[in-house]
């Protein structure tokens, strides 16, 4: 056992109290998440130079596609959770699977639950699926690094046990009370901050004139990280290890990986966006952009 076990804080999981309702930390780091995500997507919509020319979409179309998104990351990642992750449980318990404020949310599904928001979205306002899913992509890292954060504070999702690692803690949940990594900020240091900063540099590199690179990019990185992570996180209990000593966590990002790959493939072939080559959505006047 380390000389110095780091103390585990022991954050009170509600925030407040307002009566009969509780507001969580957890719920909290979604809203936030959820928010600043919006204000950054609308910061980037209103820089063409950007896109290569007016953006595909308008910061008001954003606007709109915020109640949406927000519909796909709760419904995606609920389902999500309860497919891959305790399927048997809630198939005995359904009702269970409406207890949202008890915690248990997919990534990989909050990921198709998005998927499915942009497609319905921007088919329905006629604009480019696949610029709108760049966008969603480069301001997602925001919600991963406050989610992880609201994991740590509610003491869950702990890592592997690290008897020789310095910075290791004791979970007050951990029915088993040894020192294990904290790998909750593990994974909203890297599919948070390390995350964010690349896709925003992709971002300044040009890469949304590129429609569906930086879908790509947050995909494989995404999936290279998370995999990284699990080699620290805890196992779910009812899952344990599966294939090869593999997680449920690795799995799924194996075709996310490779999904994201063939987007970056064929966002490289594709002609850059320019103001000659698309100037605004089809159809309509672009945006009018403040000086």
């Amino acid at each position: 056992m380390p000389l110095a076990v780091l103390p585990f804080p022991n954050i009170d999981p509600v925030l407040v109290h307002l009566g009969p309702l509780a507001i969580r930390w957890y719920a909290l780091a979604y809203i936030v998440g959820i928010l600043a995500g919006w204000l950054y997507a609308r910061a980037l919509i209103r820089k063409p130079h950007l896109w290569g020319g007016p953006a595909p979409m308008t910061a008001i179309d954003f606007d709109d596609f915020l109640l949406w998104v927000t519909l796909g990351i709760v419904l995606g990642g609920r389902t999500g959770y309860v497919l891959f992750y305790n399927f048997a449980y809630f198939s005995e318990n359904p009702l269970e699977i409406l207890t949202l404020w008890k915690g248990g949310m997919s990534f990989h599904g909050g990921f198709l639950g998005c998927v499915a928001a942009v497609v319905l979205f921007a088919k329905s306002r006629g604009i480019s699926i696949l610029s709108l899913g760049d966008i969603t992509c480069a301001v997602a890292p925001i919600g991963l690094f406050l989610g992880r954060l609201a994991n740590f504070v509610n003491g869950e999702l702990w890592g592997r046990p690290a008897p020789d690692v310095d910075w290791a803690m004791v979970f007050p949940r951990d029915p088993l009370q040894v020192p294990r990594h904290p790998s909750q900020l593990y994974e909203a240091t890297l599919e948070g901050l390390v995350l964010f900063v690349l896709l925003a540099l992709i971002v300044r590199a040009g890469g949304l004139k590129r429609p569906g690179l930086v879908i790509g990019a947050f995909a494989c990185l995404y999936a290279v990280f998370r995999s990284i992570c699990e080699f620290f996180r805890e196992p779910d209990p009812q899952l344990g290890f599966l294939w090869g000593g593999m997680t449920m966590g690795m799995l799924l990002s194996i075709p996310l990986f490779l999904t994201g790959l063939a987007f970056i493939v064929t966002a490289l072939r594709r002609p850059a966006r320019s103001t000659a080559t698309d100037a605004g959505r089809t159809g309509e006047p672009p945006e009018p952009v403040a000086p």
